[in-house]
This record gives C-alpha cells, structure tokens and sequence, in this order.
C-alpha cells in the first residue's frame, strides 16, 4: 500500500472547506502544501507592506505612502485570522494521523522546545494503517 500525495491545490481546497474540522486524519502533503501557500501568501503581503513604507522613504511624502503600508498591515492581519483555524484544524488532523491526540497541539505554548517537538510532530510519516482517528488519508493499493 502506498500514500498518494495531495496535490497543492486540493491541499489548500481541503484546509479551508474542513477549515474548523478537528477530526480525522490529514496527510504529509496535505499539511505542508498548505503551510507553504500560508507561508507565501504573509511573505507577498509583508514584501509589499516593506516596499509601501520603501516608497515613502523615497519619496519624502509619509502620510499617503504609509496609509499604504497600513493597508498592507492590515491586510496581513485579516489573512491570519483567515488562516487561523484552517491551519489549527489541519494540524490537528496531522497529528491524528501519526496517532497523536489534538491536545498535543497545546506543547507549541513551551517556548522553543513546543515548536520544536511540534516540527517533529509534522514531519513523521503517517500511520500505515487505520487509528483510532480514522482510516489512512490518501492510500491506493
């Protein structure tokens, strides 16, 4: 038996339409297409905000330009409360599929340690057979 990857797109589709789903199980490739579209869509939002406040520098004019940078700020929040609980309910079906229960999810509010032990959480591989979580997500035969 064999784990088929998710593909980038139907990664992102299935973290947003399960976005407060704490149940079942969430591959490897389902959790990490989605950490890297979360990753890239803050760093596109903070590039421009970088490139609004560059702009005022330049220019010498600060109150347009950083009214930009504001928008940019405040665009960046909104994308992570959008992003808030699809994230969490995905990380909690990560852990779920390598047989851990969601209240590890709570060892991320240890300083360091937390995230490290977390990291190590998401990159195992997943249980080969069915849990008490549920069946193996994304298994051909």
């Amino acid at each position: 038996m064999v784990q088929l990857q998710v593909p980038f797109g139907e990664a992102v589709k299935r973290a947003f339409s399960k976005y407060c789903c704490f149940s079942g199980r969430a591959s490897r490739s389902e959790y990490w297409w989605f950490y890297l579209f979360n990753i890239v869509i803050s760093a596109a939002l903070q590039i421009m905000q970088i490139i609004a406040v560059g702009g005022a520098a330049a220019s010498g004019s600060y109150g347009g330009a950083m009214a930009g940078a504001g928008i940019f700020a405040i665009l960046a929040w909104i994308w992570c409360i959008v992003a808030l609980l699809p994230g969490l309910g995905l990380f909690v079906r990560r852990l779920h599929d390598i047989g851990k229960g969601g209240g590890w999810i709570f060892i991320g509010l240890i300083p360091i340690v937390g995230a490290i032990v977390l990291l190590v959480f998401a990159c195992q591989e997943s249980e080969m057979q069915p849990n008490r979580f549920g069946e193996v997500p994304n298994l051909a035969n």
